[in-house]
């Protein structure tokens, strides 16, 4: 059973900085935002909290952490807002609503990139990607109009892979499948292409580029 932040909790939420996503606050309060995938930690000196997208985008209104279990939009492990990795349980909402949220967690992606990698850089995936391989990668697809997969029939799915970094994409359909290459490339992913042994089936293997 997942929980809404505490009081004290979203007045440290409410009070990050609107645009770097810096957090004040105690201790504790920060590491149980850490916990609940709100905030991360910089792993260089000072060492400052910042929100993550799922952060900015409990700080801006636009999802509200639920109290019932996670489903596919909102997963038990954070209960925030999660991009779509293909089959989910829940139908796929394409509405404007859902355009907004992606497009704003795709945002606060890039100002998270922004902040953490050296020189600023926003062409290539951050720290927090690295640790989220396939809500990155899913991120990327979905805020970039690609459509995710249903129970049925086709869309990209985004899958963990045994190697390290590394996730897979599946897409059935060969010039969509292209598509995400490309839209991944652009978001800063190194990608190759590769057929199943057994079906024969292309997919994709997608990692963060470092460089």
């Amino acid at each position: 059973m997942t929980r809404p932040p505490t009081v004290a909790q979203r007045r440290v939420i409410d009070a990050a900085d609107p645009v770097t996503g810096r957090l004040r606050g105690t201790e504790s309060q920060l590491t149980a935002l850490v916990k609940r995938g709100l905030a991360f930690r910089h792993p260089r000196p000072p060492h400052d909290h910042f929100l993550t997208p799922e952060g900015h985008r409990v700080r801006q209104g636009i999802t509200q952490v639920p109290e019932a279990a996670g489903s596919a939009q909102a997963p038990a492990s954070t209960g925030v807002f999660a991009a779509r990795a293909g089959g989910e349980e829940a139908p796929a909402d394409a509405g404007p609503a859902r355009r907004r949220e992606v497009h704003s967690a795709w945002q606060g992606l890039l100002e998270l990139r922004r902040m953490t990698n050296p020189g600023g850089d926003v062409d290539r995936p951050c720290g927090w990607e690295r640790t989220h391989l396939v809500r990155a990668a899913a991120l990327a697809l979905e805020a970039a109009g690609h459509a995710p997969a249903g129970q049925e029939g086709g869309g990209y799915r985004v899958r963990e892979t045994p190697q390290p970094e590394a996730v897979a994409v599946h897409e059935p359909d060969g010039e969509a499948l292209r598509a995400c290459a490309a839209t991944l490339e652009e978001a800063g992913w190194q990608v190759s292409e590769h057929r199943e042994p057994r079906t024969g089936n292309r997919y994709l293997l997608a990692s963060p580029r470092r460089a």
